[in-house]
């Protein structure tokens, strides 16, 4: 059985999402994290070493940080469209963009929203940089990988869902951002999501 730890309106809310892609079967376990306002606090009973969210509990084993989890859900659901398994042609940019998703767009990201770009003009190359290579690829092709969506355009559409200043204006990446956020199994997930008792049908 696979278990999400999962705190509501966070990061791991992604991972839900992918999981409803999936269409597995999974249980939810609610932990309390800490908040940017000050709320909130660690959880005894979350796995996480820091405490945080996402966490995955399968058979025992323990898979924490967004990334590693999408790549191992989406191995274990190798029929699905949302991962890229051995042999397929798009395997290499899948795994180039899951690890430039983590390396590259979420540090760059943090840096612009922070406000770090504005003093460093390193934060502000690579930032610059980061969106170029992001914009133009969605200027060619509806999704990261190609024609066809996949866990990364979960994560990435994800954040932008919630902060889309995350890149600059955009009608390539306005238009992927509704594209996803128009997907059954988001609108399931926020569902779940947002039930006050923890349970999901």
């Amino acid at each position: 059985m696979l278990t999400l730890i999962h705190a509501p309106m966070s990061r791991s809310g992604r991972i839900l999402w992918l999981l409803e892609e999936l269409g597995a079967e999974y249980d939810i376990r609610y932990v309390s994290i800490r908040r940017r306002d000050g709320s909130g606090g660690p959880d005894d009973n979350n796995p996480h070493p820091h405490k945080q969210v996402p966490a995955l509990l399968h058979n025992g084993a323990l898979v924490t940080e967004s990334i590693a989890v999408a790549q191992y859900l989406t191995e274990l659901y190798p029929g699905s469209e949302m991962g890229r398994p051995a042999g397929h042609p798009e395997r290499g940019a899948y795994l180039s963009w899951l690890a430039y998703y983590a390396g590259v767009i979420e540090p760059c990201g943090t840096a612009f929203i922070s406000g770090m770009t504005q003093s460093n003009p390193v934060l502000a190359k690579g930032y610059e940089e980061m969106c170029a290579h992001v914009v133009a690829t969605l200027d060619k092709q509806p999704y990261l990988l190609g024609a066809t969506v996949s866990a990364v355009d979960l994560m990435l559409g994800g954040a932008l869902s919630w902060m889309r200043r995350l890149l600059p204006e955009s009608i390539s990446v306005d238009r992927y951002v509704q594209t996803l956020t128009a997907r059954p199994a988001l609108a399931r997930a926020r569902e779940i999501d947002s039930k006050p008792d923890g349970f999901h049908d």
